[in-house]
Order: structure tokens, then sequence, then C-alpha cells
């Protein structure tokens, strides 16, 4: 029997977010949740089989929250929180509230899955963080941004960026330019990153001063990195030697992330992967975090949600058929 309800929380500014542009955000939970959604005199009225409108209001509480926590509602956002809602965890939204940082630009940086903000958690929490999922899952983004919180609140005098270079099978010494042109390639999402969120001036001028540090992997040997937020990118390319230099560098007051994705490893087929070795060696050893993202942390995309589903499966087959 179809019924209808009322929704009894409205606000303009939630309004504007529950509808999106051209009301795609409320078609989004129409096509979801079978009910329809609509407004009324000023009034966000309900519509639809008893059960759906009742699922519909509580996702509609939910989101209500979020938007007076001061995020912003879009596709991916909605549909995680509907994913939630049918997992019987909506009220688990309210753990996605709060800002790491703010983007040069205004724009807060926050966790957006719940995988996410368990992974900025255990940094916060932790000397040592292993970041390991696919891409998309936002694993380096979080990282940079907890850097940037930690360098603004005093807790640390610079951030140092390093990752190992072996994507292109080159040698640094034969690529042009001085250092910083050697590395930049390599360490472009963590330009991207540091641009969001400290402006290309204000990088520029903690880049020049060395308050902002890249430098390649290798570079890292017998150094000693006190009061540092140190973030070593793409790890799955490390050797395990490189991966035991990395982590032995870590002093007094600084705090280190490391981000990688294992299926992606670009070692040769004889280099074992110094990061797939070092989460099972360091398994439980205090002050060291370690989170796995998934599928369900992409935060781009959502065709970036399903290849990696089509990928696993054919991985997970494959090592099936090895085993036979």
């Amino acid at each position: 029997m179809i019924i209808q309800k009322q929704f009894q929380i409205y606000e303009p500014r939630f309004e504007r977010e529950i509808f999106g542009n051209f009301d795609e955000n409320a078609k989004l939970i129409e096509k979801n949740l079978n009910s329809d959604i609509l407004l009324r005199e000023g009034n966000i009225v309900l519509l639809g089989e008893e059960k759906n409108v009742d699922m519909t209001i509580k996702l509609l509480s939910e989101l209500h929250k979020m938007v007076e926590s001061g995020k912003t509602l879009d596709k991916q956002s909605i549909l995680y929180s509907i994913d939630l809602l049918f997992a019987g965890s909506e009220d688990r939204i309210k753990e996605l509230e709060g800002t790491i940082v703010v983007t040069k630009k205004g724009n807060p940086v926050q966790a957006k899955t719940l995988g996410q903000k368990e992974y900025v958690n255990l940094i916060e929490n932790n000397d040592i963080t292993f970041g390991i999922g696919p891409a998309g899952t936002g694993k380096t983004y979080l990282a940079v941004a907890m850097a940037v919180k930690s360098f603004k609140a005093d807790e640390v005098s610079r951030i140092i960026l390093t990752r190992p270079a072996v994507e292109a099978g080159e040698s640094l010494g034969f690529l042009p330019g001085d250092m910083k042109d050697k590395v930049d390639p390599y360490l472009r999402p963590l330009y991207d990153a540091l641009f969001d969120m400290f402006g290309p001036d204000k990088f520029n001028k903690f880049l020049d001063r060395g308050t902002i540090e890249v430098a390649p992997l290798a570079f890292m040997r017998g150094r000693t990195l006190d009061n540092a937020f140190i973030i070593l990118d793409e790890a799955q390319n490390t050797t395990p030697e490189q991966m035991k230099m990395f982590l032995t560098r870590l002093g007094f007051g600084s705090k280190a992330v490391v981000t990688g994705d294992i299926t992606q490893t670009d070692l040769p087929r004889n280099k074992k992967s110094g990061l797939i070795q070092a989460t099972k060696i360091l398994d439980g050893v205090k002050g060291i975090g370690y989170k796995e993202l998934t599928e369900k942390d992409v935060v781009r995309h959502e065709l970036v949600q399903r290849i990696i589903k089509a990928y696993t499966k054919f991985e997970n087959r494959e090592s099936y058929k090895k085993k036979k």
C-alpha cells in the first residue's frame, strides 16, 4: 500500500543538498530505496510503500547530520550511506564527522568511508602506519592531509616525501635536471595533495626553505629523521632491504605513513616486495598501525570499484587454479 509521510526536519541548505543539481541526489535515493521524494510547500514529502518510506526517513535523518557537520552530499557519499543503511549500520555514518584540514580553496578534507576513518585514527595514534589498498581509496591523500594537520599544529617541523623510483626502469642519474626535476614525476600525487592544502605559493616557499623535503628513497640512507612527518608512497616497489632502511630512519618526535598497493608491484619478478614482507614481520608490534583499504573505500568514479572487484575476482580464480 502506498503511503505518504513528511520528513520532519527542514532547512534550506539541507533541501539543496538532498535534491542537488537537477534533483540528481533525490533521484539517486529514489532509485535505490523505491520511494518518491517531493518538495511541497516548503516541506519534504515521501511517497511509497511503508517499509521503503521508513528506510528513506532513516537515511535522510543520517544525511541531515552529515550536512549539519559541514559535509557536502555527492553521489559517492549518498551511495555509501545507503550501503550502511542496508547493512543496518546507518548510525555509524556519524563517525565520518570531523575535518582533518581545510584546503587552500576552503574545502574540508574528511574521511568519506569507515575504512578511511579507521586509517586516519591509526595515523593519529601510532608512530608508523601502513595504509594498503587499491587506487582511489585515498590512502596517499589522507596521509598528506594528516601530515599538514600535524605541521600546522606544530607537532612536527617538516614534512618529508619519498618514493622508490622504479616504474620506468630508469636510473635517476640518467633523467634530466636537478634532483627536484628528477623526482617530480614520481611524487606528483603527493605534490598535488600539498598544492590543494597549502596552495602553490606557500608550497614552493616551504620547499625552498626545506620545510617540505622531497627525495628518492635511496637518499634516506644514513639519516635520522627527527621531528618530521614522513610519507613513503608506492611502498610496494621497495625491496626488503629498502623497507628496513626506511623504517629505521624514524627519529624522536616523528611519525611515518607507508602507503602502497600490493597488487601493483613493479619490481622484477625475482625481487620480493619490502611492503609485503614488513606487514608480516611487524604484525602486532606496538606503535605500528596497519589498515587494508578495499574497493568499498574507493572515492573515485564508481566504475573504479567495479574494475577493482573484477580484477580481484580474476586474481583469486587464477590463484585457486595454481593451487590445484
